[in-house]
């Protein structure tokens, strides 16, 4: 099993990054701040205009850490990826099978199946859990309905109508996810999903944390020579990185959004870690970034037992088994894709 190794967040604009030897060096404005060796790290992420020479883009690539640029806001901007390593008879099944709907259909339900359970399993945690602080049986029969788009999703060859179907359970879900923030309701509610920009605290934290775990996801996809840019569900589009978006939609519920449902029951992120600019778009502060990151890392060192594979990994590592399994379907090596079921 691959290590999970650190991922390197830059968040100052004004920081440069260069090569020295076989480490990472971080510079502002000609002093050096800090050096990290190459071989304890799977990732970069800057945010802002943090610069990097060529000669670090170059070893990046030859050792396989994703070096991505983002915006201040979390918005992303670019990824420096190195030469296709992949197996070549693994990427033409991906091609192929995308670029036939009913094929492209029977793996994209796998995702759309997987997402509707998770959703489905945290309402249910909730009603566990909290039982005298929501709505119990509302809760229940929005995971009943949940249960019911399940089955319709499985049922299904027609890419338009598994859209529809996640829209419907999408919809449903999102209605309760305000119910589902138990502190600091007065700062932090949840009405509908609003992006590019986000208009509200709460959509800032999704955001932000789509942000990173479809970042994750990509790094993984290609570490096991898969396109990530080649999707089933989305559809091609240029410079998005479609499969990435296809594989993380079973992570979006249980990875980010009990993430940020967790920042904002257990106090760590509050009203003051916000900036609303004229626009109405609202972002996360340099100081709340700092805490977001740190909490993100910590919460991709915590293990899980995997649902399919038995085995105890961390969180960090579930974009990469899955995509392991995503190739190894393509491959031939079983007969469907296992997505991430999660209870």
């Amino acid at each position: 099993m691959r290590k999970l190794l650190n991922t390197l967040y830059i968040t100052t604009p004004d920081i440069y990054l260069s090569l020295n030897g076989e480490n990472i060096v971080i510079t502002q404005e000609s002093n050096q701040l800090g050096r990290l060796p190459l071989h304890n790290l799977e990732g970069v992420c800057t945010f802002g205009h943090a610069g990097a020479s060529p000669a670090l883009m170059h070893a990046c690539a030859e050792r396989n850490i994703s070096l991505t640029f983002l915006s201040r806001s979390g918005r992303f901007l670019a990824r420096v990826i190195g030469e296709s390593k992949g197996n070549v008879v693994l990427r033409k099944t991906q091609y192929r099978i995308s670029d036939n709907e009913m094929e492209s259909a029977k793996v994209a339900r796998n995702f759309i199946f997987a997402k509707v359970s998770n959703q489905k399993w945290i309402l249910e945690r909730v009603t566990r859990d909290y039982p005298m602080r929501v709505d119990v049986p509302v809760f229940k029969e929005t995971s009943k309905y949940l249960s019911e788009m399940m089955r319709k999703i499985l049922n299904t060859n027609d890419l338009d109508q598994l859209r529809g179907f996640e829209g419907q359970a999408a919809s449903s879900y999102y209605k309760l996810f305000n119910e589902m923030i138990l502190q600091q309701k007065d700062d932090f509610y949840f009405i509908t999903r609003n992006r590019r920009p986000p208009t509200d605290n709460v959509n800032a934290l999704l955001s932000f944390s789509y942000t990173l775990l479809a970042n994750d996801v990509a790094a993984a996809l290609e570490s096991v020579g898969l396109d990530a840019y080649v999707g089933f569900l989305h559809r091609d589009r240029p410079g998005r990185a479609s499969l990435a978006l296809d594989l993380m939609e079973e992570l979006r519920g249980v990875v980010a959004d009990r993430f940020v449902l967790s920042l904002i029951n257990k106090k760590v992120i509050q009203s003051k870690d916000f900036l609303k600019k004229e626009n109405g778009a609202v972002l996360l502060t340099d100081d709340a970034r700092k805490k977001f990151l740190k909490a993100w890392q910590e919460r991709k060192q915590e293990q899980l037992t995997h649902p399919r594979l038995k085995e105890k990994i961390t969180w960090g590592l579930v974009p990469y088994t899955q995509a392991l399994l995503l190739a190894r379907f393509l491959r031939g090596d079983s007969d469907e894709y296992p997505p991430f079921l999660w209870k």
